[in-house]
């Protein structure tokens, strides 16, 4: 990590505030073998029993990427009763669509697509791109939590497994990606840069959010963070087994997803999300630091297809190359320059991690 995280801070020894809290976060939290087996086996027979006298014990959201994959053999492997859910927003890479696919048939899954109205959401992508924030795919972000939570709803499922964890992704800066479920920041930036009222886009606020949890007792489960979880040794077993097929780049599963991380971040932001990445992956030992360095001397994004990746995603958009490449080179923009609830949002989530302070790291 650097300073183009603009919260970081170094002690004496030149460690950031980053490391410092992951491996005070981790030390409690990590795989410590059998100990951890033993709370592990103690969360899947707590999945089960909610699951008890339902179609399905767990919702899987897929994306045809490692963690979701990975995180889908794991539960079936454990001998829950898995139902895929996958968010359509319209930009699935073939990869992708063909991994969702061989997941479902060789684990023997049920699975559901949840499709997003496309002249309505690439209007809201568009909004959040003329915005110029780094939050350009927050809509696609608000999408998956809102599908995910109402599919788990209508089959009275408790538990929503989530590929999201601790040792890839356990770094993140706050200045880099602002609150996905601050609806009047959302809501300020489609009504200035947007088209039309939404009428068809699945929400996803923090008073609906609350109403899941508390209301329907619904839960996000992270079960990757007890196993011992290493990316490359995912893709080995996701090969073998699924006939998993690579897309070519960190959430490249999405093309759209995959652009805005490798270029639109990068050149508008200097943001470099796989720093994070790295950071974290350095943190569990997984890679070294100077193996890590040696990544980052390479380009995020390819170079030679990146031109054709603007032609693909102006074209879908509706708007023109030369205008699609005149909006994602405006002046950069952050979320305080816009209306927002951060303050609000921040006490009642503060006074949340306070009340419940005890919950683990398996669910929330």
């Amino acid at each position: 990590m650097d300073t183009t995280d603009p919260d970081i801070h170094f002690d004496d020894n030149g460690v950031c505030n980053h490391c410092t809290d992951f491996l005070s976060i981790r030390s409690h939290y990590n795989y410590k073998g059998a100990e951890t087996d033993k709370n592990f086996l103690s969360l899947i027979q707590q999945i089960k029993q909610a699951g008890k006298g339902k179609k399905y014990d767990c919702i899987v959201g897929l994306s045809g990427g490692i963690d979701s994959s990975y995180v889908a053999f794991i539960a079936k492997r454990e001998g829950l009763r898995v139902l895929g859910v996958h968010l359509d927003n319209g930009w699935n890479s073939e990869e992708a669509v063909l991994n969702i696919r061989n997941i479902a048939r060789i684990l023997g899954i049920d699975y559901e697509s949840y499709v997003l109205d496309w002249e309505e959401f690439k209007e809201i992508q568009l909004a959040f791109l003329k915005a110029s924030v780094p939050e350009a795919d927050t809509p696609t972000d608000i999408a998956i939590l809102s599908a995910l939570h109402k599919v788990a709803a209508k089959y009275g499922v408790k538990h929503i497994i989530s590929g999201g964890n601790f040792a890839t992704e356990g770094i993140l800066p706050k200045s880099w990606h602002y609150n996905a479920k601050d609806l009047t920041y959302f809501k300020h930036i489609h009504k200035k840069f947007g088209k039309g009222k939404i009428k068809f886009f699945p929400l996803f606020g923090f008073r609906t959010e609350m109403y899941y949890k508390f209301i329907k007792g619904i839960k996000m489960t992270y079960l990757l963070n007890f196993v011992p979880y290493n990316k490359d040794s995912a893709i080995e077993v996701l090969t073998k087994e699924l006939d998993w097929k690579n897309y070519g780049g960190k959430h490249y599963e999405s093309k759209y997803t995959g652009f805005i991380q490798s270029f639109y971040l990068v050149n508008k932001f200097n943001l470099d999300y796989r720093r994070a990445t790295l950071s974290s992956q350095i943190c569990v030992g997984s890679i070294s630091r100077d193996e890590a360095l040696e990544i980052l001397k390479s380009p995020s994004f390819n170079e030679v297809t990146v031109e054709k990746e603007m032609e693909y995603i102006s074209k879908k958009l509706g708007v023109s190359l030369a205008e699609f490449k005149s909006i994602i080179h405006l002046p950069g923009q952050w979320y305080k320059d816009y209306p927002n609830d951060e303050k609000w949002l921040g006490y009642i989530y503060d006074t949340y991690r306070k009340l419940f302070k005890k919950e683990k790291l398996g669910s929330f």
